[in-house]
């Protein structure tokens, strides 16, 4: 049976249109649909549990997330085992997609679906900013930034040996060499972005002190057990990567000139993102998570 870990802490705004997007149409028998509200002070746990007895609802005290997936794995009955943020939307033919996807192909280990993101009601250097970052190779390539990763038995094995990340869909990428994960565009999440330019920053400090702190497990790891480090996934951990270089925009801005604005927004994104995450890497603070509201209206 086909099993789907949601970490859930204080999402009872959005939690409920996800839950129905899974549930509809979605065969009596599964899948099995778990909810882990980790450190909730809101109405997640009834909103989700109002879905009736075709969602487990397990609730724990600690607002951790990479705790809220351990005991997700605890009550979970089978695989391939999908991992869902409760912020996005993936429907149960999307999911499906997935699982036919890892069934087909032996050699997978690791999958997610194609990313939308609505860009109505965003600002305007918000919109420009995610017309760049959207066609970024590491962006189209990783299965990180889409709220949704599916994994085989095998695949769990490879994510469970993780250490706890802030981020943790990088790490989840990362962690498969090419050959072993893929992005199935049949399938599809919504994946709402933050609406002002405050909220993308937020999101974008958030990202480069996640970076930061991934950047420097991969080093350690390396440094400790090189071979080991190697072996991990088809390609030493230390050669993968999801940074941006001005290779890549530069090659964007060859193919498409028009999109010059948003290559000018993009950078002044990453500097402001850079000055605003050092603070917090210097005091290897990776813990304080800068969550974004605006996705989570309406």
């Amino acid at each position: 049976m086909t099993s789907i870990v949601i970490p859930a802490h204080n999402e009872g705004r959005v939690i409920g249109r996800l839950l129905d997007a899974l549930l509809a149409d979605a065969p009596a028998s599964g899948p099995d649909i778990v909810v882990v509200c980790n450190g909730c002070t809101d109405d997640t746990a009834r909103v989700a549990g109002e879905r009736g007895d075709r969602v487990r609802v397990v609730e724990i005290p600690t607002p951790s997330k990479h705790r809220a997936l351990r005991v997700g794995d605890e009550h979970a009955r089978g695989f391939p085992r999908l991992y869902v943020d409760a912020d996005v939307v993936v429907g149960a033919a999307d999911v499906g997609a997935l699982v036919g996807a890892l069934d087909r192909s032996p050699e997978l280990l690791a999958a997610a679906p194609g990313r939308d993101i609505p860009l109505g009601g965003c600002a305007w250097p918000v919109r420009a900013y995610y017309r760049v970052w959207q066609r970024l190779p590491a962006v189209r390539e990783g299965l990180f930034g889409r709220g949704v990763i599916a994994v085989t038995e095998a695949g769990h094995a490879r994510l469970a040996a993780l250490p706890p990340l802030m981020a943790d869909d990088l790490a989840a990428s990362l962690a498969f060499g090419p050959g072993e994960r893929r992005v199935v565009e049949e399938a599809r999440v919504v994946v709402r972005p933050p609406r002002t330019w405050s909220d993308l920053i937020r999101r974008r400090v958030r990202a480069a002190t996640s970076s930061a702190e991934f950047e420097r497990f991969q080093a350690a790891r390396q440094a400790e057990a090189p071979e080991a480090a190697a072996e991990q996934v088809s390609e030493p951990v230390s050669e993968q990567t999801a940074r941006t270089g001005t290779a890549d925009l530069r090659a964007l801005l060859w193919a498409r000139p028009a999109l010059l604005p948003g290559v000018v927004v993009f950078v002044a994104a990453a500097l402001a993102a850079r000055r605003g995450s050092r603070k917090a890497i210097r005091d290897q603070d990776f813990s304080t998570w800068l969550r974004d509201e605006s996705s989570r209206q309406g």
